[in-house]
């Protein structure tokens, strides 16, 4: 399914592609993207590390720099990097999963860390054992959970007001239809009350809407960005009107009309969107999914949309990526799917690339990594 991966190098590289350890006596720090997809963050991260006055610190003379620039990034074919991953010791995950094989075979690897929130391609676990962190790159200050946010009011508007027959009516020179629906008014389920949720939830409350959530903990350190003078549960209680756990999601389900998947990808939110799920929603509910898309079961999406229980579909990540244009989902009217850029904006990506960039180089020199949070 995928053709390549890019490996850039956080310092000085020889126009040949050596993978000795040195350059000139100076000790290079090779970081490997692995993922043929979202091309910014590559791009990005080789800007940032191009223009960064830290790099001065690690290039002695101007001949290095000078190369740096010139040679930063090589490319790996997808299915040569278990046999070139011993050479890194940074990997920056973006659409690869990295088993316990691949894992094993990274011998010099120091870090591995998502190139955003989601872990679930990692085996986390093997590379435990093996002394090699892994991380993920925060999206509440990067604005990945903002620029997530925004993408599923993009979806509810989309289907509310009917996107799809819209171009239809301009295709067919008519005026006044269709006929679409306020948000104004409606209950939104919030399922999953993370970064992504929070942030969903302060762009919501101006549209005069009534926000439930479920949350695994409603715990009192939300990493939620407040006045001193207010207390981040008080916060809290004024974005959500009703609160739930993860148990609750049947019951919370039947009063919204419109469900916002921002679920983790985990063993037990696999297909957590069900035919027990879709039933429980109220009929003509829409459902968004701007998460993980093996949190949908894809045959009960299909027969509640075809039963006309669910009363629209708006995604960003499906099944299988990169989407099937010819998957016969998209035959209903009332399906919206984009592919898979609900987090990427430059605001976003440029936040993260910086983070990659400074942890690259703090790795070089042996200093503290800021701006990812260590799972392990």
């Amino acid at each position: 399914m995928f053709s390549h991966t890019l490996a850039c190098f956080t310092s000085p590289l020889p126009r040949s592609t050596d993978m000795s350890s040195k350059v000139d006596d100076k000790p290079i720090t090779r970081v490997l993207f692995c993922g043929p997809h979202f091309p910014a963050s590559q791009n990005y991260t080789r800007e940032y590390l191009e223009k960064y006055p830290f790099i001065q610190a690690i290039c002695s003379n101007s001949h290095l720099m000078h190369l740096f620039a010139e040679r930063f990034v090589d490319e790996v074919a997808l299915k040569d990097v278990p046999d070139h991953i011993g050479n890194y010791h940074l990997c920056v995950v973006l659409n690869m999963r990295l088993d316990s094989n691949v894992i094993s075979r990274a011998n010099q690897m120091k870090l591995i860390m998502q190139f955003g929130v989601g872990l679930e391609g990692v085996d986390v676990d093997a590379a435990t054992r093996l002394g090699i962190k892994v991380a993920r790159i925060p999206g509440d200050a990067t604005g990945n959970a903002a620029s997530c946010a925004e993408m599923a009011i993009y979806l509810i508007l989309g289907l509310l007001r009917k996107q799809n027959e819209m171009q239809i009516s301009v295709k067919q020179k008519k005026l006044g239809e269709p006929l679409g629906e306020t948000l104004f008014g409606k209950t939104v389920f919030i399922m999953g009350f993370g970064n992504i949720g929070i942030a969903l939830a302060n762009l919501l409350k101006p549209f005069g809407v009534k926000i439930i959530a479920t949350k695994r903990s409603w715990a009192t350190n939300l990493q939620v960005p407040v006045p001193k003078a207010k207390t981040q549960n008080e916060i809290v209680d004024k974005l959500v009107d009703k609160k739930g756990r993860h148990g609750d999601i049947y019951e919370l389900a039947s009063y919204a009309d419109i469900v916002v998947c921002c679920l983790s990808l985990t063993k037990e939110t696999i297909g957590v969107i069900n035919k027990s799920f879709i039933s429980s929603m109220k009929k003509g509910a829409l459902l968004i999914n701007i998460a993980r898309g093996g949190l949908l079961d894809y045959e009960a999406v299909v027969h509640h949309l075809e039963s006309e229980h669910l009363g629209g579909l708006g995604i960003d990540v499906a099944w299988t990526e990169p989407f099937d244009p010819d998957d016969p989902i998209l035959k209903f009217k009332n399906v919206i799917i984009t592919p898979h850029v609900a987090g990427i904006t430059e605001q976003s990506f440029r936040s993260m690339a910086k983070v990659v960039g400074d942890v690259a180089l703090q790795l070089h020199v042996g200093t503290p990594l800021t701006g990812i949070e260590l799972v392990n």
